[in-house]
Formats: C-alpha cells, structure tokens, sequence
C-alpha cells in the first residue's frame, strides 16, 4: 500500500527578476507517484520569508496584473525599514503577509481539482534570491 502522506522538496531557479513561477507542472508529476490514484490533499510550501504562492490564471496577462499590482502596493523604493539587499528588499518581506506562503489544494483521484484556468503559482519578487525550496506534500 502507499503511503498515506508522502513530502517531497524541489529546488526551483526563478531568476533575477520579479516572477510568476508555475508550478502546476510540477504539482502533477509528483502526484502521480506520491497520490497514486486516490483523494487526499495537497500542500504546497515555499518556505521563504520572501515569496509567496497564489492560484491564479496564467498566460492570458494575469500573472504580469499580479506583479503589476504588488508593484503598486509594495513599491521598490527607500521607505522601507528592513534594508538589505537591493533598493526596496523590504518590501519582499511583506509580500508573504499578502501573497500567503502556502496553499493547500483537493486532489481527485490522484488530480489536482483545479478550476479550468487555475494555475499553482509562486509569487517571488526577490530580486536577490533566484533559487527557491518548494515543499510539496500529499496528504490521502
């Protein structure tokens, strides 16, 4: 028998620029092996102070009106307190506070149930850090 929870860690290159990362890919390859057919759960976990992970529509603008509106709300300039890093880093550390750094997802018969133009996402606007950690657990 499978084993009921199954957690795995994937490394992740986002790059030096502000990003929408999908991870939808990467979500059903690794259900295919840990959730083998059944119902369950699945958690997705980027454990990093500076990113973050969103169910959005991606390819048809929506991941650039993301970033486009996190850069209206958290600006990358000097008024923040937490300054390393880059002009306006601070702001990346705020960014899990709106863009939650987990996400947890119904998973049908071994799928992920997502709605027809719903993506997994990681949200990373940490120009400083282009190698990320996502955690993926299946819970059935």
């Amino acid at each position: 028998m499978a084993e009921t929870n199954v957690s795995r860690v994937f490394e992740v290159s986002t790059g030096r620029q502000e990003r929408v990362y999908d991870l939808t890919g990467m979500c059903a390859r690794f259900l295919r092996e840990a959730a083998a057919g059944r119902d369950g759960l699945l958690n997705v976990f980027v454990p990093h102070a500076t990113a973050g992970v969103a169910i959005l529509e991606t390819g048809a603008g929506s991941d650039e009106d993301l970033l486009a509106l996190l850069a209206d709300l958290l600006p990358a300039d000097d008024r923040w307190r937490h300054r390393h890093g880059s002009l306006g880093h601070g702001r990346d550390h705020v960014l899990p506070a709106l863009v939650p750094p987990h996400a947890t997802l119904p998973v049908i018969a071994g799928e992920l149930a997502l709605g027809t133009w719903q993506s997994v996402t990681m949200v990373d606007t940490n120009r400083d850090n282009p190698d990320r950690t996502v955690r993926l657990t299946f819970l059935g």
